[in-house]
């Protein structure tokens, strides 16, 4: 069989790699432009990769080295972030603007890391500008090594479903509404791999399993998914794999990730996909078709069931069921259980209020009375070479002062090594979803109203799931345990673009005084030097 010359280069760099005893390479290279779809039936311009909405999927084994060379084609400055917990040692290349500056229109660049020790689901998108909100993003999943046993038997297929809500608007012209002080309103509807209704059409084989992998790329809502006649056993959520049960329905928050099973084991037919908005009006629904390969029929009959749309509850629940499988291994052969964090002291609480003030007559939202504004040199460049006014250490404290809001740069200062505890409070009457970067985390517990000290006696200190995005219930808080082992500069984020926008963020310096190679890597060759670090080597 011969080659052709693209896929012969391609294996000659994999094997030259294994030769060297270095886990085996893979490249991308990605062309990010701007293109005319109607995804809701209005013409829009969209962000594509490669022509693409969504983009090439990312699939990749635990240790694999990834090298994606992006070209921005559009008009405007552009960075990926990887909703995942790729970031193992290389906060350099985590592609948000706390420790990257931003590829410029006409320009490329070239991001390059490993995915250490990481299995799992989750996608990337476009982090500045409100560009998420145009799409750009894609799916990702990183498969075990041969030599890691997966808790499930070998499923016949394996299919990414990316569900968000969606705008009619330009992102640009959200954007602007945000400039100008005010919200963005409600999205108009939901698309399942960027298309609207019963665009996507998903063909399986009877008497099959299938893995589906469920993100929710959305900006703002909560979306509940579910298979007529399928019920989906959920097997892993976000690189960590969950105690198996059913689920007739799921409620996916934004920003996170699941993976469930189904058997296809109906009659020959064509089922409704659904994923429906929660906790707000008006209800959005986005389609999709399951079609078995066998059908001789069309689609038809009613939409399964979900929950009612303002059941909380149902979410609530449905949270505490969600477990850490404590049997099974993960990227490395020990159970995921014999880390048992339960048991390690938490050396610092950090509580973070996140509040909606109007700020010189706009609107803001922020964390500890701070609203987070982003300075024109990255974090990550400011600390590497010690560039004195562009942010200080612990400029953010670790409770509110309940003062007067205000615009600032909030960096927590935390020790490698340390073992802390996150409180996530919202008193506001909206879910919230919060993500940290480069991390997993174990969601210990979460209640409504305001958290105290008593609320650690409703902890789940055995096998909470560990992941690395959480929702956080109207008026209600969420508490995580986090043990600090990868050095960098991280950002802690609002899902929602537009309260990240807006200032619901901050950033998390893991410090290792000893400054060891082996604890993170180096700056890269090809950094991108902008504000402050121009010119500087």
């Amino acid at each position: 069989m011969e080659l052709r010359p693209a896929l012969a280069v391609l294996v000659l760099l994999v094997l030259a790699s294994c030769a060297r005893g270095e886990d085996p390479y893979l490249y991308f290279e990605w062309n990010v432009s701007f293109v005319d779809l109607a995804p809701l039936g209005a013409p829009q311009r969209v962000i594509a990769i490669n022509n693409q909405l969504p983009g090439p999927e990312i699939a990749v084994t635990t240790n694999n080295n990834l090298e994606i060379n992006v070209f921005n084609s559009l008009d405007e400055p552009l960075l990926f972030t990887w909703n995942a917990v790729w970031m193992r040692r290389s906060s350099w290349q985590d592609g948000v603007l706390g420790t990257n500056c931003p590829i410029p229109p006409g320009a490329n660049w070239t991001y390059k890391f490993q995915v250490k020790d990481q299995i799992g689901s989750g996608f990337y998108y476009p982090s500045l500008l409100m560009q998420r909100a145009a799409g750009g993003y894609g799916g990702i999943r990183i498969y075990n090594r041969a030599v890691i046993a997966v808790p499930f038997a070998p499923p016949a297929g394996d299919i990414t479903m990316l569900i968000g809500d969606w705008y009619k608007q330009n992102h640009t012209a959200l954007r602007g509404t945000l400039d100008a002080g005010f919200m963005i309103g409600a999205p108009d509807g939901v698309l399942i791999n960027g298309r609207g209704p019963y665009g996507s059409y998903f063909v399986v084989e009877p008497a099959n399993t299938y893995r589906l992998r469920i993100s929710n790329v959305g900006i703002s809502t909560t979306l509940n998914f579910r298979i007529e006649g399928h019920r989906m056993l959920l097997v892993e959520t976000e690189g960590s794999y969950t105690v198996q049960n059913f689920y007739d329905s799921l409620d996916v928050h934004v920003g996170q990730s699941y993976s469930v099973i189904i058997t296809t084991d109906q009659a020959p037919g064509d089922f409704h996909i659904v994923a429906s908005s929660r906790f707000g009006v008006p209800v959005l629904t986005g389609l999709a078709t399951l079609h078995y390969s066998n059908s001789p029929s069309t689609l038809g009959g009613t939409l399964p069931p979900g929950p009612d749309p303002g059941d909380v509850g149902f979410s609530f629940n449905q949270a505490w069921s969600i477990r850490w499988n404590l049997t099974a291994g993960a990227a490395r052969p020990n159970p995921q259980g014999s880390f048992h964090y339960g048991v390690i002291n938490v050396s610092r609480t950090i509580k973070l209020f996140n509040t909606a003030p109007m700020i010189n007559g706009k609107q803001r939202f922020a964390v500890n009375d701070i609203s987070y504004f982003n300075p024109d040199t990255p974090l990550k460049l400011a600390d590497y070479y010690k560039i004195p006014g562009v942010f200080s250490l612990n400029s953010i404290p670790d409770s509110p002062y309940f003062s007067t809001p205000f615009l600032g740069t909030s960096v927590l200062n935390v020790d490698y090594h340390s073992f802390i505890e996150i409180i996530f409070q919202n008193n506001e009457e909206v879910i919230q979803s919060w993500h940290i970067d480069g991390y997993q985390f174990f969601v210990v517990g979460f209640g409504p109203g305001a958290w105290n000290d008593t609320s650690r006696l409703t902890y789940n200190l055995y096998d909470a799931v560990a992941r690395s995005t959480t929702q956080v219930y109207p008026m209600s808080w969420t508490a995580i345990f986090m043990s600090l082992d990868n050095v960098g500069m991280w950002e802690i984020r609002s899902q929602n673009p537009a309260r990240q926008y807006l200032g619901q963020d901050l950033y998390m310096r893991v410090y290792n005084p000893e400054e060891a190679r082996s604890t993170e890597t180096p700056i890269p060759s090809n950094v991108l030097r902008c504000g402050k670090a121009v010119g500087l080597n």
